[in-house]
């Protein structure tokens, strides 16, 4: 008699069972065994499958990868509650092994024990999806420096497939691989500089493998990049006057966060009545005992930062006459502007008159030269034939 080997196992996902059909048939004439190769995912149900031909009724006998009798014909023999046989035929003999693992892995003998013992083995192979990666920091991210980041994949079969993703773009980044006995462990790491702007930007490492069917593992993350604060007071609007209240906010912004704000004012104390509450300042009453030069300063690991705000506290009375000022020099001003004119139009006027009264002198005098041509004419008796001319006097 012939025997044959089995293939094994049937995925609680039939849609990941990969199933390839081994048929040997080790005596064409007489009794044979059918297996199946069989792979399910890390955590399911197998089903082991021994199909017989022309079965006689001969000892059937499962055994496991190490050669452990699992079961004899239709009782079990090992102590193994995963192990369960659901089906004894003469056609079929079916068992199932439930939360399978990779140590499971290997070949399942399906024999026959005739005068010739034959076996046929099914092959049982476990795939192992990843899980969602893990991010580890190997650099910690500083403004004006480089962040090491690395996504971890701890677990596979076959290797998962890691990449880093921004704004939709992959990074480059080095992949290593380590076995781990059946498993895989991969892992992909980047290095990015970073500036105060990349703090809070989210990258993403995603996880692909074929037990996922299209779909990925994702692990978010978003950048955490440190600086040295900035501080920014916030002015009030407007003039202070005494019996006022004043309150100052101090922006601070950093990473870490400054926790400790320091109110203090240049070569001075701050008055008896100022109130410090956390990032604001406040004063109540002010008189022009309160003036001077504030300061607000904030500091972290990374640095420190300040800024300063002068408070000049006036008097009613002062404000009110510092306002009348204003008109009386305006019209001061225009009044000078206005002797200026007048003083160039007069200087104007008398140069053109001067001008003009040369002019007439010079005039009379050539018609006094003219009139003294006709006298001497008159006298010394000229004929009229010679023509007759007036003169204009």
């Amino acid at each position: 008699m012939r025997r044959g080997q089995r293939s094994l196992l049937l995925s609680s996902t039939p849609s990941l069972l990969l199933r390839s059909l081994v048929l040997l048939s080790l005596c064409p004439r007489g009794q044979a065994v059918q297996a199946e190769n069989v792979t399910v995912l890390e955590g399911g149900t197998a089903q082991i499958s021994c199909r017989l031909q022309n079965y006689d009724g001969s000892i059937v006998v499962i055994q496991n990868p190490r050669r452990q009798t699992l079961f004899f014909n239709g009782t079990r023999a090992l102590k193994d509650d995963r192990f369960q046989m659901v089906l004894f035929t003469q056609r079929l003999v079916r068992i199932t092994l439930t939360n399978v693992s990779v140590s499971d892995e290997g070949g399942y003998f399906c024999q026959l024990y005739t005068d010739d013992t034959h076996h046929q083995v099914a092959t049982l192979s476990v795939v192992v999806p990843p899980e969602v990666p893990t991010v580890e920091v190997k650099t910690e991210a500083v403004e004006g420096g480089e962040v090491e980041l690395t996504c971890m994949s701890p677990r596979s079969k076959p290797p998962a497939t890691l990449r880093w993703v921004r704004d939709r773009r992959e990074i480059a980044g080095v992949i290593s691989q380590q076995e781990n006995g059946k498993t895989v462990s991969v892992s992909n790491t980047i290095r990015i500089p970073v500036e105060r702007k990349d703090n809070g930007a989210a990258l993403s490492c995603e996880a692909s493998h074929p037990a996922l069917v299209g779909q990925k593992r994702v692990r978010h993350y978003s950048l955490d990049v440190h600086f040295a604060p900035t501080v920014k007071i916030i002015p009030p609007q407007g003039i202070l006057r005494e019996g006022d209240s004043l309150s100052l906010t101090c922006s601070v912004t950093g990473n870490p966060l400054p926790r400790d704000i320091q109110w203090s004012r240049v070569n001075d104390t701050l008055p008896e009545r100022a109130e410090k509450t956390g990032n604001i300042l406040q004063m109540s009453r002010l008189s022009q005992s309160h003036n001077g030069t504030y300061l607000c300063q904030a500091h972290n690991n990374y640095g420190r930062a300040a800024d300063h705000y002068t408070l000049l506290v006036y008097d009613p009375g002062a404000v009110v006459e510092t306002h009348s000022a204003v008109p009386y020099a305006v019209i001061g001003g225009i009044l000078a502007l206005l002797v200026f004119t007048v003083i160039c139009v007069l200087i104007v006027t008398i140069w053109c008159s001067v001008r003009q009264k040369g002019s007439y002198l010079t005039h009379e005098a050539s018609g006094l030269d003219e009139h003294g041509e006709v006298q001497e004419a008159f006298l010394n008796g000229n004929d009229a034939s010679q023509g007759k001319k007036e003169y204009l006097l």
